[in-house]
């Protein structure tokens, strides 16, 4: 392997986006930036490059520590990408979880009516 990879492909290699496509996007719209400037699909990325990957309401920072340009398993990913996010951003993640106490859970279809009434109570005090 060479001594540079494409940022897309590389993203898409270590599972940060499901899709190279998702990946190729996310670059065109600004949202991945390396040394605080945004970078292109096609910028070449390094090792011991520390990359920003906006993925709202999360901005995670990752450290090249190895190129790959073929996707692997999830197992092995840690061999290729270290996670320097600050744990702030994670505390920003868990407070919109708790700020969205009320919705429900996914499949849990529309409320009944006896949980509309409960509902309806509650946010009219």
């Amino acid at each position: 392997m060479g001594e540079s990879v494409r940022i897309d492909k590389w993203l898409w290699a270590v599972r940060v986006f499901k899709t190279r496509s998702q990946a190729t996007e996310a670059c065109k719209k600004g949202r991945v930036e390396i040394g605080d400037l945004p970078v292109k699909p096609s910028r070449e990325v390094h090792a011991g490059e520390v990359v920003q990957v906006r993925k709202p309401p999360l901005t995670r920072k990752l450290k090249v520590v190895a190129l790959a340009d073929k996707r692997m398993s999830a197992k092995l990913t840690a061999d290729y990408v270290e996670d320097v996010t600050p744990p702030e951003e994670f505390e920003i993640l868990e407070m919109q979880k708790q700020m969205n106490w009320n919705s429900r859970d996914r499949g849990a279809g529309r409320p009944t009516k006896k949980e509309r009434r409960k509902l309806d109570d509650f946010f009219d005090l």
